[in-house]
Formats: C-alpha cells, sequence, structure tokens
C-alpha cells in the first residue's frame, strides 16, 4: 500500500526549533553547538552538571524537573534545586564509600526517584553509570556486572531478592550493594538513610570532554554481551537531537517511556530533557492502555517519546478509548527502538491528532541519528532524514551480508532505492569509545572511516531512509536487541539440550518475537511437558529476553564448521527462500 506524506501547517512550521532543515544542515557546526551547554569552569564537561546543577544555580532552581507518578498515581516532585541536592548527597555517599572516578557504580531499578538520584549523582562523582535492565533474569545481570567490575550496585528490595541475592557471590568486584527505599536486607543496606546522613554541599568532580560516564550493554549475535562505552561529551548530542528530533524546549512537559535499562531511558529518559530545563515525567506502572492515557492527560503531557509496540498496543483497543481523554497539551509524538509502521504514524494523526515521528539511532550510537522533523513532512514507514550535524551512507554489502570492505575500502550506494548497510562517519559525540575491554571487537566496527550499525536501509531521492532489517542475526523484540547467542547458551545449561538455534519471529505487536529451535540428548523425549519446562527454565534465567517459543527439531542445520544456521531457520520458518547453501554441512 503506498502512504501520501503528511504535511505540517505553517504555523507548526514556523514554532519548530528545526525550521528550515537544509540551511541548518548546511550551517551546523558541533563546536559552535557547544555554546548551548555551560560547560564547568576549568574546560570540562559534565553530564550531571548540565543537567541539574546549571538550572538549580539559575533561574530554574524552583522549576519541577522530576514528576514521579507511582503506581497508585500519586504525584511526587523534585524541582531543580531539590534534585541537585539529592545528587549532591549521593556523590557523597560514594566518597564516603571509597568508590571514586572511574569505578562502575550499576542500577537495576525501575521508574522511581532512586534511579535519577543515582544516576545524576555518580556522574557528579566522576563514576561511570551502567544501567540494567530490571527485567532481566540472574544471569543476564550477573554476566553484565562481571564483565564491567561493577563496584557497587543500586536496586530494589525486591529485585535484590529475585535476582542478585543468589548471584552477588560470583561477581567478586563487587563492593556494595544498596537498596531503594528506607529498608535493608542483611549485608545490603538502604539507600536512604545514608543519603540522608550524608553531605548536600556540592560535589561535583571535574571531569574532561573525554572522560568515561555511561556504560551501556547491548546483546551480540556471537559471545559475550557488549558493553558501549560513552563520555561525558556525548551530552551535546543528547541536547542537540532532543532540540531538533523531539522539537523539545525548556517549557514542556517531557514522557519517554523507554525502560531505564535501555540507553533511551538514559540518554532521552534522563540527560536529554533535564539539559533543556524541562519537566521529565516518570511513571512508575506498567503499561495498560487507559493508565497511558491518563498519565498524558492529568501530566499535561506536551512532548511523548515511546515504542512502535506500546502504540500497536493502544492501536488495538480502538480509536474511540482516546476520546475519553485531554490531550490538548500534546505537541509532539515520536517513537523509537524498531520500525514504525505506517499505519501507526497515520493512526495516530487520525485518533490523536498529531502524527507519530519515527528516529533511528542505536546504543552504539549514543543519540538520535536519523529522525522526522516537526517542520517537516512525514513519509510514513521513513525513519527519517539525518539530524544535522551526522553523516550517513549506504555500504554496499558482501556474501555475509554485511558491508562489503575489499583492501580496506567500502563502496557507497549511489542509487536511490538499493539497499545497502547503514554506516555513519565518526565525530558526532555521543559516537561510543569503545566496548568495553574488547578491542578488536570495537576495531571491527569500523572500516574507511565510517561506523557499520549492522542494519540494512534503503534512501529514496530525497534522502529519507527506509529500514529494510539486520545485517546479522539480532532480534528486535518489543524495542529491545536480542542476542541469540545469549538465549542458546542459556538453554544449552538444561541437561536435556543439545543444541539450539535462536531467531526472531514476526509478530504484530511486539515486532518479533524470540522463537528457539532445540535439538535433544539422548534419552530425552521432545513433549509437551519438556517444551514448558524449558520455557519456564528460560524465564527464570533470562527475564524479558527469553524465548516465547521452542520448537523440538532434531536435524538443526549447520554450516561445514558446525555451527547452527540461524539465517536457514529463519528462512524455513517464514516460507521464504533458502539463499546460499554453499556452507551447508552436507549430512549430520
Amino acid at each position: 500500500m503506498q502512504w501520501q506524506p503528511i504535511g505540517k501547517p505553517a504555523s507548526i512550521r514556523a514554532a519548530a526549533n528545526l525550521r528550515d532543515y537544509t540551511a541548518t544542515c548546511r550551517a551546523f557546526d558541533w563546536t559552535a553547538a557547544r555554546a548551548a551547554l555551560s560547560g564547568l569552569p576549568d574546560g570540562g564537561l559534565n553530564i550531571a552538571h548540565e543537567a541539574v546543577d546549571r538550572h538549580a544555580e539559575g533561574a530554574r532552581a524552583d522549576h519541577v524537573a522530576l514528576r514521579w507518578v507511582d503506581r497508585t498515581d500519586t504525584v511526587t516532585e523534585l524541582t531543580y534545586a531539590e534534585l541537585a541536592e539529592r545528587t549532591n548527597r549521593f556523590a557523597a555517599l560514594l566518597r564516603e564509600l571509597g568508590i571514586h572516578r572511574g569505578d562502575r557504580v550499576y542500577t537495576l531499578l525501575g521508574r522511581v526517584p532512586d534511579l535519577y538520584v543515582v544516576v545524576l549523582g555518580a556522574l557528579k562523582a566522576g563514576c561511570v553509570v551502567s544501567p540494567l535492565f530490571s527485567a532481566f533474569g540472574p544471569e543476564p545481570v550477573r554476566q553484565r556486572l562481571v564483565l564491567g567490575g561493577a563496584s557497587l550496585l543500586v536496586t530494589s528490595p525486591a529485585l535484590y531478592r529475585r535476582k542478585v541475592r543468589d548471584i552477588r557471590h560470583q561477581v567478586p568486584t563487587l563492593r556494595h550493594v544498596l537498596l531503594s527505599g528506607a529498608t535493608g536486607e542483611g549485608d545490603a543496606p538502604a539507600l536512604e538513610p545514608m543519603l540522608t546522613a550524608s553531605s548536600p554541599a556540592p560535589s561535583l568532580v571535574s571531569t574532561a570532554p573525554d572522560d568515561a560516564a555511561l556504560l551501556h550493554f547491548t546483546s551480540g549475535t556471537t559471545g559475550t554481551p557488549k558493553g558501549a562505552l560513552h563520555v561525558h561529551e556525548a551530552v551535546l548530542a543528547h541536547h542537540v537531537t532532543a532540540a531538533y528530533a523531539l522539537d523539545l524546549r525548556a517549557d514542556d512537559v517531557f514522557w519517554c517511556t523507554a525502560d531505564p535499562g535501555w540507553v533511551t531511558g538514559t540518554s532521552y529518559g534522563i540527560v536529554a530533557p533535564l539539559t533543556h530545563g524541562a519537566t521529565l515525567v516518570s511513571d512508575e506502572g506498567d503499561f495498560e492502555a487507559h493508565r497511558w492515557y491518563r498519565v498524558l492527560d492529568r501530566q499535561g503531557v506536551t512532548v511523548w517519546y515511546t515504542a512502535p509496540t506500546a502504540l500497536r498496543m493502544l492501536m488495538r483497543h480502538g480509536d474511540g478509548l482516546a476520546e475519553g481523554y485531554d490531550l490538548s497539551a500534546l505537541r509532539f509524538i515520536a517513537s523509537v527502538g524498531e520500525p514504525l509502521n505506517p499505519e501507526a504514524v497515520v493512526w495516530g494523526q487520525a485518533t490523536l491528532g498529531l502524527p507519530v515521528h519515527d528516529n533511528w539511532w542505536q546504543t552504539e550510537t549514543g543519540a538520535i541519528m536519523i529522525g522526522n522533523f516537526a517542520a517537516e513532512e512525514i513519509r510514513p514507514g521513513s525513519m527519517g532524514r539525518p539530524v544535522p550535524g551526522v553523516e550517513v551512507c549506504l555500504l554496499r554489502r558482501g556474501a555475509e551480508g554485511r558491508a562489503l570492505v575489499t583492501g580496506g575500502r567500502v563502496h557507497p550506494v549511489t542509487a536511490a532505492g538499493e539497499e545497502g548497510e547503514l554506516a555513519i562517519r565518526p565525530g558526532w559525540p555521543s559516537m561510543f569509545r569503545a566496548y568495553w575491554n574488547d578491542p578488536e571487537r570495537y576495531a571491527s566496527a569500523f572500516a574507511d572511516g565510517w561506523y557499520l550499525s549492522g542494519d540494512v536501509a534503503r534512501r529514496d531521492a530525497d534522502g529519507y531512509y527506509w529500514f529494510v532489517g539486520r545485517a546479522d542475526d539480532m532480534i528486535k523484540s518489543a524495542g529491545h536487541l536480542v542476542g541469540p547467542f545469549e538465549v542458546e547458551s542459556v538453554l544449552l545449561a538444561h541437561p536435556a539440550v543439545a543444541e539450539a538455534g535462536v531467531i526472531g519471529k514476526p509478530d504484530p505487536v511486539a515486532g518479533e518475537l524470540v522463537k528457539a529451535f532445540v535439538s535433544l540428548r539422548p534419552g530425552h523425549a521432545a513433549t509437551e511437558e519438556l517444551r514448558l519446562e524449558l520455557l519456564a527454565f528460560g524465564r527464570r534465567a533470562l527475564g524479558a529476553v527469553a524465548p516465547k517459543e521452542i520448537e523440538f527439531d532434531p536435524d538443526l542445520p549447520h554450516t561445514r564448521s558446525g555451527k547452527v544456521m540461524r539465517r536457514l531457520l529463519k528462512a524455513r520458518e517464514l516460507g521464504l527462500p533458502e539463499g546460499d547453501l554453499s556452507t551447508l554441512e552436507a549430512t549430520r
């Protein structure tokens, strides 16, 4: 089906932060854009200072920084001055505990006020912050704590009991675990009494733009998860892209629904709106259609950043549900995490009175790279065009599906409509600076002066980009990037499983579901009872990224080197052409 572009009224174009895309791209310079931030007196830069302290020290001290809605709909607010004081206390507490500049401070929390205090306070102390997804099972939590060499973890009492207590002794670097709220447990003391006793005095370590600040883990197709390391200079990209791609301003009430354990929940769920001096809405509750409409209504949300899965779930409840709520304050809707189907863009226009603006970026990019802008027309189904200051191209792909590199050179795609691997020219401030303790993996992400994203896209004649798929086996499920290797490794730990192959299966709501194909060891029968046991086994260890479907297959396809061919499993599952089988093992 052909979808008509959605144009913008002159009034919207005139009021937008980015009013002339072409002229802004031509004139944009990251060095000049730095003037929007205050910086530190010695020339340094610190994310927490730009997000909190500079507002707390000025005219916005009494402006609401954080508006938290708990599960009972009770609202708690923190002004910029109050947030500055609490983050000062946490930074001071870290010093008292012997946690120093460069040490890794982890969070395993939902959307609660302590999350924002811990993240921003740790950045003030010069620590490296690593947020974890609260729906992870114990094994992904343990693995990431070990990989990053965690020194301190802040989690909730419930999450501690379910996911941390039994694996804590397996993390030799972990010196402290603090529990949010007022109640501790054994050698995991409560955070609140410790904050109350610590100093509220300004407590900012002077950090340089290139000092490490954020460690975000993202799954890989093979091997362990990758720890993408970002620096304090990333705050410049957070600030600029929020202004351009989200049209964010100081008087906005901003709601980002992303889980704080993912990069979106940090870059735009914490940092970006606060750098603009806006009010950040944080909802502790889980998705429920009436609840989300109620938050939009009661909190007067003006800019809403959410995920395609959530929008599709709202669509399933019908157009009439939104009519019972006052959404008149809402002026901009954006979506990220997975491809946004054209129907959702048009639904937003018809039901909410506003189209949904898709955008594209990754954990490694740290900030939005491609977007649909407030003053520009939307082409439903398109990711949009590159953010000013970001240079993007498409590269021809070789036999393995990844960018073709010959003699150290890449080969750009020039024809409109032709597919290629999306690549970005390094130089934007939020580009990751390393994979934690894995320089070879980091080097392999670049070729001939380009960062290789692993995503396949096409570009039309006007420079709009359209997502096609992944060049590798990564699974995009409900906005989460799931590594098949991690899921396969857990299934192989079950005594009945000999081999496993994991793929993403298309799903109308989640985008993709994780499906596992399993071959069994001798002596184990492929029964429904065992299938349910394996599903539960996966959920206990992996949590939200566990497989939703398991199929027994005694003859998984292998390459001649012995690897399970996920590509072939997916082709057979979807009834697609099997492609080149020259590397397929002839016999078992």
